[in-house]
């Protein structure tokens, strides 16, 4: 009789294969309220190097981190009118504290554009306070009636920047630069999604905002997730919080703003990206865990991958020594297996007889015997080698699954089928993409013919990319 699998297979149930992947591979928990998540040890390590290597790419575009509080007033929320109309169905309120009623109910953070524009406004007072470039790590509170863990939980946690400039231009260009060299190269580098950045429609723009950049992803369903944004706020929260500064002609001018974020989602697109039937699929740049070294039994075993460990963490490479032969070795290879470190090296006493080990790939699968001494030089080209390869079949389903098509007919059918559709965006319209919401299809962005970002939604030859998404 064939053993059942570990796992539910992507064919057979998608959304079952995501839970249960989650489950197994030990990433998170749901919390005890609803909505809410317990996001695990080995999970929380994969939040930890998006962190890292986000917060390196945040600091060379020049913002500083610092935090604001969780708790924001509700009358700065009603300030800007969009804003609070945007937000207002996923708010939590606080309305008493310490046994009182709060004179001012409280809004538990869902985004921080009112607070910290409260507080930029009493900064800025000059040009030369100009730019204000800030970033925050936080977690923030949007009343999910829908949850699904990593995708959509009423508390998440994620950065959210915000910057001040004398220029509308200025502005414009710094969200550009975030979206492109701090999110695009992230994402395309290291996650090794091969995101599309585009233009959200007016429809789709961020509550507040006169622009708002998107980066999608096609997961291994074919439906599209939004990964990041960065957002052109023109003057909106300038005028409502009235963020002045006096110019070099002596002048009182508002500020132009950005804001921008990614959060814990990414955590379900890796998953959802690269995850197959035998579990995750971690990217060599991202892991936490780039390489476990595991002994299958015997005292010498367990020493031989002790010294092991110490020569690859020495090397640099991200290094966990599983010496736990008291735990069957069948057991462990699938435990790792299930949450996709792209290499394992098993050494048991044949292998120390022959100075060899076993080379097991997680990404393009296999094993291969290596002799031990060559380990220190191999391991950094193989881990290069499956990056690429991550990258690349992400851009090959991509593009294999999307559609050229003229009509919304052909756009809804492409998106149901389980793939994108490009459509020129005068032929779709506010109209059609009403239509397509009918069918719970989206407008995910609108590009340029050349795949490039356009300046605005009616630019000659802006293609709009349609799809099912999460």
């Amino acid at each position: 009789m064939a053993k059942a699998p570990v796992l539910t297979p992507q064919a057979e149930d998608f959304p079952r294969w995501y839970q249960d992947l989650i489950n197994k591979a030990e990433l998170a928990d749901n919390g005890p309220v609803r909505g809410t998540m317990v996001i695990r040890p080995y999970g929380y390590g994969l939040w930890e190097r998006m962190q890292q290597e986000m917060d390196a790419r945040i600091k060379d575009a020049g913002a500083q981190n610092a935090y604001f509080p969780l708790f924001i007033p509700q009358s700065y929320l009603t300030k800007e009118a969009e804003h609070v109309e945007g937000f207002a169905p996923e708010l939590a309120v606080v309305t008493h504290g310490g046994g009182k009623e709060l004179d001012e109910p409280v809004v538990v953070r869902p985004t921080s554009e009112t607070i910290i524009n409260d507080y930029f406004s009493k900064w800025v007072q000059s040009y030369r306070d100009l730019p204000l470039l800030i970033n925050q790590w936080a977690n923030v509170v949007r009343w999910e009636m829908r949850p699904r863990v990593f995708l959509r939980t009423s508390e998440f946690l994620w950065q959210e920047g915000h910057t001040a400039h004398a220029t509308y231009e200025d502005a414009r260009d710094y969200a550009a630069r975030i979206h492109r060299d701090v999110y695009g190269d992230f994402m395309t580098n290291v996650l090794g999604i091969d995101v599309v950045l585009g233009r959200k429609t007016a429809k789709e723009r961020f509550a507040g905002a006169i622009n708002t950049l998107t980066l999608e992803g096609m997961m291994g369903d074919g439906k599209a997730l939004q990964l990041g944004t960065s957002h052109e706020l023109g003057t909106n929260f300038a005028k409502a919080f009235n963020t002045q500064y006096l110019s070099k002609e002596g002048k009182q001018e508002l500020v132009w703003q950005t804001s921008w974020g990614v959060s814990t989602r990414m955590v379900g697109g890796l998953i959802m990206s690269h995850g197959d039937d035998n579990g995750l699929r971690v990217p060599p740049r991202l892991a936490h865990v780039q390489v476990v070294v595991m002994a299958i039994k015997g005292d010498e075993a367990v020493a031989k991958v002790r010294e092991l460990g110490a020569q690859l963490k020495a090397a640099g490479l991200r290094v966990f020594v599983d010496d736990r032969v008291d735990t069957p070795f069948g057991r462990r290879a699938v435990d790792w297996e299930l949450k996709g470190v792209p290499i394992r090296i098993e050494i048991g006493p044949r292998d120390l007889e022959n100075g060899t080990a076993m080379l097991a790939r997680r990404i393009p699968g296999g094993k291969e015997p290596v002799r031990i001494d060559a380990l220190l030089d191999l391991l950094p080209k193989v881990l290069e080698e499956d990056q690429a390869q991550l990258l690349r079949e992400s851009r090959e389903r991509r593009e294999a699954r999307t559609s050229d098509v003229a009509t919304i007919e052909e756009a809804a059918e492409a998106a149901i089928a389980g793939g994108w559709a490009r459509i020129p965006w005068a032929d779709l319209g506010p109209e059609g993409e009403a239509k397509l919401a009918e069918q719970a299809v989206s407008v995910r962005c609108l590009i340029a013919e050349d795949g490039s970002v356009p300046e605005a939604d009616d630019a000659p030859g802006t293609v709009a990319i349609v799809a099912r998404s999460y």
